[in-house]
């Protein structure tokens, strides 16, 4: 599928809108040609070199008029995509990719190009690593929350109804527990769920190397809340790694530590807020039709609780 100016929609892009959004996502991904040369035509953009693409973006690297390096973002208008916009005009570039341009019709963005060769996941060592998350995290999180963004408040009282259908699903008592132990951390902080911009999903893949910094942020999914909410994408970071190691507890306890020490959080909240975490990713794979915890999920939970 190709556009008047050259842009390739690849046909696992496709399949993925389709997968992901059934007749919408096909609707969308049909006009994706027309709405790219649209685009260039409007901004005076030349693309500049291969097209790719996530489950949810398709991403065109092109030229400004002036010469100047761009990436053009393509995304199906949604409320995760207005917060990314929203996101992204607030911070203005400070630890996160910059945005440049955008349509608010069709969510599309214009941000500054990055090195998409090269994530935080090719620092070797961990500390390292971890160390620029956790700035980069600081900064983010540092700043107050806009009105319009959605609040953690609303998802975690959310989380905790969801809670008693739920356990049903598990077939393991010690799950069933763990779940029930995990949506009680919840509903103690969910009254005072934070004013923070939360980035949501920041972890290695999600950090670029760059020319402005050395590293910054992209694709963030906004959200109103607690820093501590923020911390789970880090810990679970090369998690097939972190789980090779032999030593998981403690590679997750030393990133919690940098990280709640480097963002000034309270530990024990954070733990609390970072369970949530936990609760919502197994609500999620619940849905999906999942009969147990994943592994992942509870060695983190094993690690801040039993230390």
């Amino acid at each position: 599928m190709s556009a008047p100016l050259g842009v390739e929609v690849p046909p696992a892009f496709v399949a993925a809108c389709i997968r992901n959004s059934g007749e919408e996502g096909k609707e969308w991904v049909a006009g994706l040609p027309l709405l790219a040369a649209g685009l260039l035509e409007r901004w005076d953009l030349a693309p500049d070199g291969d097209v790719r693409h996530g489950e949810a973006s398709l991403v065109v690297p092109v030229r400004r008029p002036d010469g100047t390096p761009a990436v053009l973002k393509l995304q199906m208008p949604r409320e995760e995509s207005a917060a990314a916009l929203t996101g992204l005009r607030v911070w203005n570039g400070d630890g996160v990719v910059r945005l440049l341009d955008h349509d608010p019709d069709s969510s599309a963005m214009l941000v500054e190009r990055l090195d998409g060769s090269r994530t935080l996941a090719a620092v070797e060592d961990d500390d390292t690593a971890m160390g620029v998350l956790a700035g980069l995290l600081a900064r983010l999180t540092s700043v107050q929350a806009p009105a319009e963004l959605r609040r953690l408040g609303d998802v975690a009282h959310a989380m905790v109804q969801q809670v008693p259908a739920a356990v049903t699903a598990l077939t393991d008592p010690a799950d069933r527990r763990l779940l029930r132990s995990w949506a009680s951390a919840v509903a103690e902080l969910a009254d005072e769920p934070g004013d923070r911009i939360l980035h949501w999903d920041l972890h290695y893949d999600n950090v670029l190397s760059a020319e402005r910094e050395p590293w910054l942020a992209i694709d963030p999914e906004p959200l109103a809340g607690d820093p501590g909410f923020d911390l789970w994408p880090a810990l679970d970071s090369r998690w097939e790694t972190v789980a090779a190691s032999g030593e998981p507890l403690r590679v997750v306890r030393r990133r919690f530590d940098l990280l709640t020490d480097t963002l000034g959080l309270e530990r024990d909240r954070a733990r609390g807020w970072t369970l949530g975490r936990l609760l919502q990713n197994s609500l999620w794979d619940i849905e999906d039709g999942a009969t147990a915890l994943a592994p992942s999920q509870t060695a983190v939970a094993e690690a801040l609780t039993n230390r």
